[in-house]
């Protein structure tokens, strides 16, 4: 049995992601110039993908950094506890950020990693996600740009894991239920 058969629904087909992906490089060009040369920080690991999908399309000059931050663990839902496990390795001071982020779910993380690159100096600070999940929203964020907002659904694929598994999907599918229901009483 394969990662597929775990998916019971594909929620956004991998031609639409690429297309939204195509879209919000556009905007990201129409904000920055190269001068600019903003630094995208990837949120580790979910965002990888769309990172590396979306820096082929910018057009600017640009760095990239990345930040790894543990609010989940093993569970379908955020633990409520943030932690920076990697932190950017050049000082944001007086530079122009763009938070590239996966999926927004509570708000919790984002709200941390903004919080706490706010105390740096950033020349400005801006983010950009995959997806959101206004559902499930408990503190609300500003974000600039979104890719698309989805329903309260357990997704996966296109860097998104369920246990370090499924990131691999070329597509943003929806989880069976009895594919993560087993291991959440081991959470």
């Amino acid at each position: 049995m394969g990662l597929r058969d775990d998916v019971a629904k594909v929620l956004i087909p991998e031609k639409a992601l690429q297309a939204r992906v195509a879209e919000l490089a556009r905007e990201i060009n129409a904000i920055y110039t190269d001068e600019d040369r903003p630094l995208l920080v990837c949120v580790l690991k979910g965002a990888f993908m769309f990172l590396a999908d979306l820096t082929r399309y910018l057009e600017i000059r640009h760095e990239i950094d990345f930040m790894e931050i543990s609010s989940y663990g093993k569970g379908t839902v955020s633990s409520g506890v943030v932690r920076i496990l990697l932190d950017l390795a050049q000082s944001i001071e007086g530079r122009h950020v763009l938070i590239v982020e996966d999926i927004i779910d509570s708000g919790r993380t984002l709200d941390y990693i903004t919080r706490n690159l706010h105390t740096r100096q950033p020349a400005s600070l801006r983010v950009c996600t995959l997806l959101s999940k206004p559902a499930r929203r408990e503190i609300d964020i500003p974000v600039d740009l979104v890719g698309f907002d989805i329903p309260d659904e357990f997704v996966v694929g296109y860097g998104l894991d369920f246990a370090e598994e499924y990131r691999n999907l070329p597509f943003i599918g929806v989880l069976k239920e009895e594919a993560y229901q087993s291991s959440e009483g081991q959470v």
